[in-house]
């Protein structure tokens, strides 16, 4: 007994000797770089002018019937004539009749060209939740250090501070080394199937090879990752795929007074009930596992050890870590009922019943593989399942962490914003940057607007604005990407 609870002792403190070593090897992986000199902006003038650019209902709906052609091309004209110096040096083009492609030729012919992408359109405003919003959604007000309105975050904010960017490196007298593309979709917010996929194709049939793409989707946060207090600056380098699958089940109708023992009703709800209570599994992998790289060294040194030693802890992170909606959605392939639709009248039982299931594909998964979850899940012949077909999408590539242009990225913050720490991070929702993955592998999705726990909701909902401060921070992000990258 004794020699047995020797050898145990001995083995726990083998084991703690190895997490422990494990912790201390566990460094930080940001990059040190000086501050960039203080870059006097107009910031008054570039508020007005995102201001300006929020007045344009750029509007994409489902419906397609409703696009506004003469909205786009009234925005393009502000474009116009508020950068003046940009359309008179860069090549122009309108693609698929909405989309916009500037080229601003570089020196050297021999370095491959980086794209710089953001899109036009916005989402609608919520019928009914106007009244909600402190400054009306397309006023172009600024007011307490903001500028209101729909697209000032998502994704004109991006937009306009690129032109800003480009506008101001040509009236300092710079010309690029290097090539550096402009491409702005139109319908992004349904799917850039139109906008940026056709962009992206008329680059190939060109021979256009990338250095890098950098889109939206991510942000210098605050408040947004547990475990850090300094701001922390999100790199997407991988997105979800996305599947949307239609269940219906069909039976007979009647009066509801001589029901059979499972309605229509009854046996969709039981194949929804059985969805969410089947998900897919967590993994920690892929973007998730390079982020906790990058942040684990940053924190205290209780987390810093159980994230080094991810072999004995990954379930107890797993856990912790998928607790919250976000934290989950970058675990696992989520699974979200979105839409149910039967019946006609209260005494009546409806001869057929329709649900939608909206999934997110972590890297990894597959259509396929949702598609044979879903069927295994449900297992109940009497429910017919289909996909949607215009909805799916694999989950995109994983960027790599390792390429120059991620340590160019990490960089740029570090000068612009110093202090940041800088990760990559899995993109949960869609944008327009997956479309380009045929001409690079390196594909970023990242931003220097400010994000916290309080401006998630105005994505897409009420009160979207960006701080000034914000903005003028990340125009000249953009100024020092590219005076890193391609001058």
């Amino acid at each position: 007994m004794r020699k047995a609870a020797l050898a145990f002792a001995l083995g726990a403190l083998l084991v703690a000797l190895a997490l422990v070593y494990r912790a201390a090897r566990f460094t930080s992986r940001q990059v040190a770089a000086p501050a960039s000199a203080p870059l006097a902006l107009d910031t008054a003038g570039v508020a007005v002018r995102l201001a300006g650019a929020l007045t344009f209902r750029t509007i994409s709906y489902q419906d397609s019937a409703s696009f506004d052609a003469r909205e786009f091309s009234r925005f393009q004209d502000y474009l116009r004539s508020s950068f003046p110096k940009l359309h008179a040096r860069l090549k122009r083009e309108v693609t698929s009749g909405s989309s916009l492609l500037y080229e601003w030729r570089g020196t050297d012919t021999t370095l491959e060209a980086i794209l710089l992408l953001a899109h036009q359109d916005v989402v609608p405003v919520e019928t009914g939740t106007e009244s909600r919003w402190t400054e009306p959604p397309f006023a172009g007000h600024i007011a307490d250090g903001y500028v209101w309105g729909r697209g000032a975050l998502d994704d004109k904010g991006n937009l306009m501070a690129v032109l800003e960017a480009v506008e101001r490196l040509i009236a300092d007298g710079v010309t690029p080394r290097r090539t550096i593309y402009l491409a702005f979709g139109h319908d992004e917010e349904v799917g850039g199937s139109h906008g940026a996929a056709r962009t992206a194709a008329l680059l190939a049939s060109r021979g256009v090879r990338l250095e890098f793409v950098l889109d939206e989707g991510g942000a210098i946060t605050t408040g947004l990752v547990s475990g850090l207090s300094s701001p922390v600056a999100l790199v997407g380098i991988a997105e979800k795929g996305y599947l949307s699958l239609e269940l219906t089940v069909q039976a007979e109708g009647g009066h509801s007074s001589m029901p059979p023992p499972q309605t229509a009703v009854g046996i969709l709800g039981a194949a929804v009930a059985r969805l969410e209570a089947h998900q897919m599994p967590r993994h920690i992998s892929g973007a998730t596992a390079a982020m906790l790289d990058y942040i684990g060294p940053e924190m205290a040194f209780s987390r810093r050890l159980a994230l080094a030693n991810r072999w004995l802890f990954g379930g107890l992170i797993a856990h912790q870590f998928g607790a919250t909606p976000s934290g989950n959605a970058m675990l696992r392939t989520t699974t979200a009922p979105t839409i149910l639709a039967a019946g006609v009248k209260d005494n009546v039982l409806p001869s057929s019943a329709r649900a939608v299931v909206n999934f997110r594909i972590l890297p990894g998964d597959s259509v396929a593989g949702v598609l044979a979850h879903a069927r295994g899940a449900i297992d109940d012949p009497r429910v017919t399942i289909r996909v949607l077909s215009e909805s799916a999408k694999e989950p995109s590539p994983v960027s790599p962490v390792g390429a120059e242009s991620f340590g160019l990225l990490q960089r740029t913050f570090r000068q612009v914003a110093p202090g940041v720490i800088v990760t990559p991070w899995l993109v949960v929702g869609g944008t327009d940057a997956r479309h380009f993955d045929a001409l690079t592998p390196n594909v970023f999705r990242t931003g220097a607007l400010g994000l916290g726990p309080a401006d998630l909701g105005r994505i897409h909902g009420t009160n979207e604005r960006v701080a000034i401060a914000d903005y003028a921070r990340n125009i000249t992000f953009y100024i020092q990407l590219m005076r890193n990258s391609a001058l």
